[in-house]
């Protein structure tokens, strides 16, 4: 008589189901599967099924590890080592000892518990084994047989909520019933589910946006973008238990567990909490925001690689905010963290990106006669660039017109429902004009399309409109090519060609959506937050188009270290001669276009004959420049032209500092072979450069961080330096490298390497 049975040992087919999920890369301990989709395994009896057995499965949301020790990520199995995973198969062996409560469970097996998993809130599920695969619930199969090892197929709701889940049974025989905890696996959003919101449909964006560690933003100003390598590791150790602490650490979380859980199965929820979460303003999120250039006790942003050094510094550190952060670090770590939980996600650069702080759909800039921004009074501004991510998913709570690519940023800027945080917001509705439609659509949208308004501000307290280029916001807007280092421009995807029909009709179709006022017509008084009032009509109307011309030329490239030349170009439009004066400034400023320092002032009387063109040659030295200079690398210059008869122009020019390094690879790379690396760098300063340092970091290329000594260079040297690397995994990999030195910002550059698998 057949009784007594009883699970001995289960095998999660670790290969199987990471090759079938896509989740090989993952380190473990636990199995990784996504939703949506089968996964197989296999148990071990102590004696064959019969047909009077029944096996009964639970799952149900488990806390994530390390809520009450981050310094021990991984659970300690009996005798304190930290379970690992081995190669091959990974197997759970039930002896006599074990969790307690639970007979012949491993101690290693159970996370600490968490909020009360429910049926009524889909956080828990009861399932038997059958034929039918319901595609809406969790189901069991009993695929094969053979002697005491059975194949059960396990197929989780395409909207099951995300996360780790714990995985128990019961045998029941003659009577009888066995209850075994048979352990825990991470369940995560599946792009390759046509059912899931996240569904994306090619298999090369699928590649490029949800499994690759390694990628580029876009960072300098609309004339001169530069390429920054990224490390986002996402497959790194630990990396997946930290994205998942991320979401328990929430203020949702904490408040209300239960119900805060029950709602991740929703893209849209979970992509708002990580928005509010990456940056710390209103929790103890992972990244501060320092935009003062004063980064004392902490990192500068440009000195981070990529955010598996950031990610591991707030979890060991009990989850204390990383110092500091600005918005490209932002979008790196949220990438990190969604790529990890399987949304396809993408970083994107706006550059001339608007800062709307009171939803006027307009940057309204105040200077004085040198064309110098007023601080005091200037409450918006223009970012040289901002960044930030999209995701893609279904749009439940808006309809299938706005499913696709989402704007998320998590740079701090403007509260949304009284948290830090931004979107999603659908890029489909920003080009459309949608502000009304959640979340955050008029602020997206003024980053892209709002007018640059330029205000003189007089010493008798009055202003008058100045002309200037109004239609400079949201330029190039930029992202990573799929499967190349490629930039694309998406400005397409956000606004209608910059002047079209079109796009004004849009820009008014979100003024009415705004104001509930046509663009054109009866004026609506818009309240700045600093008690000023501008009418509608100000902001929509031009300025008297000035009668000269301005701008500014580059004579030679502007090289850190060395004098910048320029020249200022004016032409007379008229066939009479005019008198001008103009008025110079310029000034090292951040990224933000917020100046740190006056480094020129100075005025020039000017006649232009009738429709003369006039250069005024303009020289900034490097000692002017040198003490000021933000690791930015930043100067603005500014012209403010004042023809005798009343007309007046604003000349601006943004110029980045250029550096120079350069990263080859000698030889072939291949798994668990050491290749040598060879890096060409320049000094690029008229003094010599001691104490110089490489800072070379790359996933699947070497563990952490490698520091390498770089010999003192005399002014303009240039050095050659070699290391070795050993590759741990193969395909398409990044390694970046700093040149960092006391003297001057980081020269960062990366190169993209092809990892063999070994031989």
């Amino acid at each position: 008589m057949a009784y007594g049975i009883r699970v001995t040992e289960v095998d999660w087919q670790w290969p199987r189901n990471g090759a079938a999920h896509h989740t090989q890369e993952y380190p473990g301990p636990e199995l990784v599967v996504r939703r949506g989709q089968m996964f197989t395994l296999m148990l071990e009896l102590n004696r064959p099924l019969d047909s009077k057995d029944t096996l009964i499965f639970t799952v149900e949301t488990a806390q994530t590890w390390g809520q009450t020790d981050p310094n021990s990520s991984v659970p300690a199995a009996p005798g304190g080592k930290a379970a690992r995973p081995g190669p091959g198969h990974r197997l759970s062996h039930f002896s006599g000892a074990g969790f307690p409560g639970v007979p012949g469970s491993p101690e290693y097996l159970s996370s600490p518990p968490g909020p009360q998993a429910s049926e009524a809130l889909d956080t828990k599920a009861v399932f038997t084994t059958s034929e039918l695969e319901v595609g809406d619930a969790w189901t069991a199969a009993r695929a094969a047989q053979e002697g005491n090892t059975v194949t059960i197929h396990i197929t989780s709701p395409p909207d099951a909520v995300i996360g780790r889940y714990r995985l128990s049974t019961r045998l029941s025989s003659h009577r009888r019933h066995s209850d075994r905890k048979l352990g825990e696996f991470v369940l995560l959003f599946n792009p390759w589910c046509p059912e899931d919101d996240v569904f994306l449909a090619s298999e090369e964006e699928r590649q490029e946006y949800v499994l690759n560690d390694s990628g580029i933003i876009f960072r300098g100003v609309e004339k001169r973008i530069r390429a920054q390598g990224w490390n986002f590791g996402q497959f790194e150790e630990d990396i997946l238990n930290i994205c998942l602490s991320i979401l328990d650490r929430s203020p949702g979380h904490q408040n209300d567990p239960a119900t805060d859980v029950s709602r991740r199965h929703d893209p849209v929820y979970v992509t708002r909490i990580i928005s509010a979460m990456v940056n710390s303003n209103n929790d103890r999120g992972v990244v501060q925001g320092q935009w003062q250039g004063k980064y004392g006790g902490g990192t500068s942003p440009l000195h981070w690689r990529g955010s598996v050094a950031i990610l591991h510094k707030w979890f060991k550190g009990r989850f204390k905010p990383v110092k500091y952060g600005q918005c490209w670090v932002f979008a790196g770590v949220m990438c990190t963290v969604l790529r990890c939980l399987g949304i396809a996600t993408r970083i994107v650069s706006n550059f001339n990106s608007a800062h709307d702080t009171d939803r006027s759909l307009s940057v309204d800039k105040y200077v004085d006669s040198f064309g110098r921004t007023l601080e005091d009074l200037t409450e918006d501004s223009m970012w040289n660039f901002h960044v930030w991510n999209e995701s893609w998913f279904a749009r439940q709570d808006l309809g299938p017109s706005y499913n696709g690519w989402q704007v998320l940023d998590a740079t701090p800027q403007e509260e949304s429902e009284g948290v830090f945080r931004c979107g999603p917001a659908s890029v489909t509705a920003i080009r459309e004009g949608d502000v009304h439609l959640a979340h955050d659509g008029p602020f997206v949208f003024a980053e892209v399309n709002a007018d640059y308004i330029t205000w003189l501000w007089n010493e008798d307290d009055s202003r008058e409109r100045v002309y200037s280029d109004t239609k400079k916001i949201g330029r190039c807007i930029s992202t990573k090519a799929v499967g190349s280092d490629s930039r694309v421009d998406i400005t397409g995807l956000y606004k209608y060609p910059e002047g079209s029909r079109k796009e004004r009709q849009v820009y008014s179709k979100a003024v009415r959506k705004l104001f509930g006022v046509e663009a054109s017509g009866r004026r609506a008084r818009v309240r700045r937050g600093g008690g000023r009032g501008l009418w509608r009509e100000d902001l929509l109307e031009p300025a008297t188009k000035p009668s000269i011309t301005g701008k500014f030329k580059v004579l030679e490239p502007p090289m850190l270290g060395h004098d910048l030349k320029l020249a200022l170009s004016l032409t007379n439009l008229t066939s009479r001669a005019q008198r001008v004066r103009v008025n110079l400034s310029c000034a090292t400023i951040l990224y933000t276009r917020r100046p740190v320092a006056e480094i020129l002032r100075e005025s020039h009387p000017v006649r232009l004959g009738p429709e003369e063109e006039k250069k005024i040659p303009i020289t900034i030295s490097y000692s002017q420049y040198k003490e000021d200079l933000t690791e930015d690398k930043k100067i603005l210059l500014a012209a403010m032209c004042l023809v005798t008869k009343g007309e007046k122009l604003l000349v601006e020019k943004d110029i980045t500092l250029e550096d120079f390094i350069t990263i080859k690879v000698l030889g072939p790379a291949m798994v668990g072979v050491a290749v040598v690396v060879e890096v060409l760098v320049v000094n690029p300063l008229l003094e010599k450069v001691e104490d110089g340092m490489l800072m070379v970091e790359g996933s699947g290329l070497l563990q952490g961080q490698l520091t390498i000594d770089v010999p003192s260079l005399e002014p303009q040297e240039r050095a050659l330096v070699q290391f070795h690397i050993t590759p741990s995994k193969s395909g398409l990999r990044q390694l970046q490298v700093d040149f960092v030195s006391p003297q001057f910002s980081d020269i960062k550059g990366f190169v993209i390497i092809n990892v063999a698998t070994a031989k």
